[in-house]
């Protein structure tokens, strides 16, 4: 069930990708180019598969709430929320434009990602920031224009412009963990910059989700603790797997965290120990959608595959 939750998920992001974006045809073609060359290099989609299965369960426990037969859960999946895989393509382009800009030499400088040559190692390096400050504009520009009522909207260009920010966002984990490169940084570092950096952005995609699809208080706050728990423990498996996989497995370089003395879980308690605390951060994120029975289930699935994963 779930290898088929995510290859029909990749699929939907990738049409509603191909909707936004410019065709590789329209000038000016070299930024457009570029920008395709990064977005449809591959990957898991695992933030706007993230946002459409938060908000169908979202949907489909109002559906129960409301009385309506449980039979309808199975409609629902195709039914429920019409437009949001417009949020899910904003998600994905935002996270490929912190790609091409980590991926550049005043950064991370690398060669490879997805399996291809890097942004910047394909176009140059000023396309490349061209190609991820492009696409960070076009992803609030199809945000502004998804078909859900303006408080919602606005609330969903909130979320997710303060995960990717400065404050406990993805800019300022990318800065601290620029910082902490070649000290020894303390717990509460490594857990900012991997929170920062990773889970925020992974946060706001499943609370998105459920904003789009009406969710009330109680209902984003277990989202948002979820998302908090399990961006975390994709961050620690991701750093696991820097240093038990190969490039070729990853589709990136691989050990470039040991390399770079990068401040991560591994560093800090070893490989073991590190898998242990991811796998526990799952367990807590899934005890916060239990309330949603069923309607979570595909949620729970995906928090395990995040601690199972090779790449």
């Amino acid at each position: 069930m779930l290898q088929k939750v995510l290859e029909e998920g990749r699929k939907a992001a990738d049409a509603a990708l191909e909707r936004v974006l410019p065709s590789a045809t329209q000038y000016p073609v070299s930024i457009h180019r570029a920008m395709r060359h990064s977005v449809f290099a591959g990957g898991k989609r695992l933030r706007p598969i993230l946002c459409v299965e938060a908000g169908r369960m979202i949907f489909q426990s109002k559906v129960v709430r409301s009385k309506i037969v449980q039979s309808k859960i199975a409609e629902s999946r195709e039914e429920s929320l019409p437009g949001i895989e417009q949020v899910g393509a904003a998600l994905e382009m935002l996270h490929t434009y912190s790609l091409i800009h980590d991926d550049l030499p005043a950064l991370d400088n690398d060669d490879l990602r997805r399996g291809r040559p890097t942004c910047h190692k394909a176009f140059g390096e000023a396309t490349a920031i061209l190609a991820g400050d492009a696409l960070q504009t076009l992803a609030y520009e199809t945000l502004a224009q998804i078909p859900c009522p303006p408080a919602s909207i606005v609330a969903i260009i909130r979320e997710i412009a303060r995960g990717t920010g400065t404050i406990e966002g993805m800019i300022g984990g990318q800065v601290v963990d620029l910082e902490a490169e070649r000290t020894k940084p303390d717990l509460s570092t490594v857990e900012y910059i991997h929170r920062s950096k990773t889970a925020a952005l992974i946060a706001a995609s499943v609370v998105s989700g459920g904003i789009y699809a009406g969710g009330d208080e109680a209902d984003i706050s277990r989202l948002r603790t979820y998302g908090q728990s399990i961006g975390l423990a994709f961050q620690i498996v991701d750093d696991v797997l820097d240093l038990t996989q190969t490039s070729e497995q990853l589709g990136k370089t691989a050990g470039k965290d040991a390399a770079a003395e990068k401040a991560t879980y591994p560093a800090l308690f070893g490989i073991d120990e590190s898998l242990r605390k991811a796998d526990a951060l799952v367990k807590q994120g899934n005890a916060e959608i239990a309330a949603y029975g069923e309607a979570g289930s595909t949620l729970s699935e995906l928090a395990r595959y995040l601690v199972a994963r090779q790449k």
